[in-house]
């Protein structure tokens, strides 16, 4: 496929650092995901402004302030792509908790503020004969910036990262991959025909894989962790070409984290999006021969008869567009999220004819060699950076699972965002990009650069390390509240940043003088 061009534009253009009085407007929600009804799939559209302090700006840039909610004054210097204002004092807002802070950070590019986001790039890698893997790459032109690979969750593809795609894209590298059996990335070619010769007389003939002789290239062929695992490393190798930072939102961040564990050569860090801590229920042949022995299926190619009529009966329900649109309702706790692009994808990828049948293999694939536990202890005797992300909303993986990850890795920076549920990376993309770019920049810069949210003067005073972040979409201001709990080393991130900061303003009032 063709690279497209796209124009690369910096994380955050600092302009103008003069303060405004700030108001505060509520505005009611109204949730935006799709229902059924008369066997047809409507959309309820939405309004959202959330609750928040507003500053008034005319510039059309990209900005990125940093204020407190109460009185205060500060200098005018720039620092770490955030500006502290001029010396002018905030109005006191009745209600907020002293501890909090607001800062303004930049919305996705849609062409409403004068930004295109970057071109993207959709292309197949034929990994093994009749295994072709579909994935999107933007940034390409961006040489001298690192590489990132997005790895989608169950159910899902390449498609759930496009705010990613277009946003990082402009000034980094940026990749998503279709695991096997998911997305655009089912075979082209039925790996268990019904009949040579015709269609089955039973059953759903326009479904593949339900036959009862294999396809020589479908021969062993599971759609599991252990095969996602390969796929991801000769991924890297072979299209990629250099080590990479991971980026996994559930299921993917199994996966990523699982890549990191047995090839830290390949990963320079892992970022975890509610990534799910445990996949599959049957023993792993390799881990447990013995009992995996007992369990006549694990996933391979012919289904077993009963399997087959079990796989059509259950795939003729969760595929339904009612079923779907209710498991987005639940899994998205930010309303206000469009969903309607990444309904009608998924929707699309089920009438794909490979589906049910590799719905199947996923569901009785056996269990990881590397269970997640044993990944992540794994990474931490490489020294492979990671940091955590979780919407705190998640139904399914709620931050008590990333909390006990940061237990376990304790030097993780954790995030924890609200409202957000299991997918934050699409329903808040303007928080994760922004809490990826400043990670990125920190490894980068081997720690010279602060984590983000770290690095201003008032951090030291906040109690609960909370900060309200606020963007613009699609003409409205909305907000999300960030939660940081910091590693071992952040005390010094904040003593560094608090000495520097302390220094700016000293030189500045002596200037001034």
């Amino acid at each position: 496929m063709e690279i497209l061009s796209c124009g690369s534009g910096s994380c955050c253009q600092v302009v103008d650092s003069k303060w405004k009085s700030v108001d505060r407007c509520f505005n009611a929600r109204q949730s935006r995901f799709p229902t059924v009804g008369n066997g047809a799939v409507y959309y309820t559209k939405t309004i959202c402004r959330n609750g928040s302090v507003r500053f008034h700006d005319n510039k059309e840039q990209q900005r990125v302030f940093v204020s407190k909610r109460m009185n205060c004054k500060a200098c005018s210097e720039s620092y770490d792509g955030y500006v502290i204002g001029g010396e002018e004092d905030v109005t006191d807002i009745s209600g907020i908790e002293e501890s909090a802070t607001n800062v303004v950070i930049p919305g996705l590019p849609d062409g409403s503020n004068g930004e295109s986001g970057a071109a993207i790039s959709s292309c197949f890698w034929e990994w093994k004969p009749k295994l072709n893997v579909h994935y999107e790459k933007a940034g390409c032109e961006n040489v001298d910036s690192p590489h990132v690979l997005f790895l989608p969750g169950f159910g899902v593809g390449t498609f759930h990262y496009e705010k990613q795609l277009r946003d990082l894209g402009r000034d980094t590298r940026v990749w998503a991959l279709d695991f096997l059996g998911q997305g655009l990335s089912l075979p082209f070619e039925d790996p268990a025909p019904r009949y040579k010769e015709g269609a089955s007389s039973d059953g759903n003939a326009s479904s593949w894989g339900l036959g009862d002789e294999t396809e020589p290239w479908a021969t062993n062929l599971v759609y599991s962790i252990d095969l996602w695992h390969d796929q991801v490393r000769y991924f890297i190798q072979e299209v990629i070409g250099e080590p990479v930072y991971i980026v996994g939102n559930s299921l993917g961040g199994y996966v990523a984290l699982y890549a990191a564990a047995r090839n830290p050569h390949l990963v320079k860090g892992v970022t975890l999006l509610n990534a799910t801590p445990f996949w599959g229920f049957l023993p792993n042949p390799i881990k447990n021969p013995g009992l995996a022995k007992i369990f006549p299926w694990a996933g391979t190619f012919p289904l077993p008869p009963s399997v087959r009529k079990l796989t059509e009966f259950v795939w003729e329900k969760i595929s339904d567009p009612a079923s779907i649109a209710e498991v987005l309702n639940q899994v998205y706790a930010e309303n206000s999220t469009n969903v309607e692009s990444v309904f009608s994808q998924i929707i699309e990828t089920t009438r794909h004819p490979a589906a049910a049948a590799a719905f199947a293999s996923i569901m009785f694939a056996p269990q990881a060699e590397l269970s997640f536990s044993e990944a992540l202890c794994r990474c931490g005797k490489n020294n492979v950076p990671i940091c955590l992300m979780y919407g705190k909303e998640d139904p399914w993986v709620k931050p008590v699972w990333g909390l006990q990850v940061k237990k376990r890795v304790p030097e993780a920076p954790y995030y924890e965002i609200s409202p957000a549920g299991h997918c934050p990376h699409d329903e808040v993309p303007e928080v994760i990009n922004f809490l990826l770019r400043g990670w990125i920049r920190n490894l980068e810069s081997q720690g010279s650069i602060s984590l983000p949210l770290l690095d201003d003067l008032d951090f030291l005073k906040l109690v609960n390390n909370s900060r309200e972040l606020e963007f613009i979409r699609e003409g409205s201001r909305k907000s999300a509240m960030v939660r940081f709990l910091g590693s071992t080393f952040s005390l010094w991130d904040r003593i560094r940043s608090y000495i520097y900061a302390r220094s700016v303003f000293t030189n500045s009032a002596t200037k001034s003088q």
